[in-house]
């Protein structure tokens, strides 16, 4: 098995990374334990690439794992503007990283957390 059990049943780890992932990719970075950090990395970085290829089949596997959440609102022209995770991820990161070859996501560990000395990290875009 080549990921984490992060100490939750399959259902439960699945949500946790859907979560985590769908924060990261609306506020663009992220404090967590350093093994979250790593798995997320992987979702992560999957999704940018989805949000790369731009195509129907691409939005709608990133539709069927990311959750349904507004990223911004913002107003335009006298009208609001209500931007979801998903317009996001293929309308602003697909475009950012459109010439990166993969390399999406930064990792930088912080000090320990205070209440457990859990291992604590930043997860960015870059």
């Amino acid at each position: 098995m080549s990921y984490r059990k992060l100490g939750r049943s399959s259902s439960q780890r699945k949500a946790l990374l859907r979560d985590l992932t769908t924060d990261l990719l609306i506020n663009e970075r992220i404090t967590t334990t350093e093994t979250r950090a790593k798995e997320i990395r992987k979702t992560a970085e999957k999704m940018i690439t989805l949000g790369k290829k731009g195509d129907l089949a691409s939005r709608r596997r990133a539709a069927s794992y990311l959750r349904n959440e507004v990223s911004d609102v913002r107003v335009e022209d006298e009208k609001i503007v209500i931007e979801t995770v998903l317009q996001k991820l293929f309308n602003d990161l697909g475009e950012r990283y459109a010439d990166r070859q993969g390399g999406y996501t930064r990792i930088l560990k912080t000090e320990p957390r205070r209440g457990d000395n859990a291992p604590m990290a930043i997860i960015e875009l870059v």
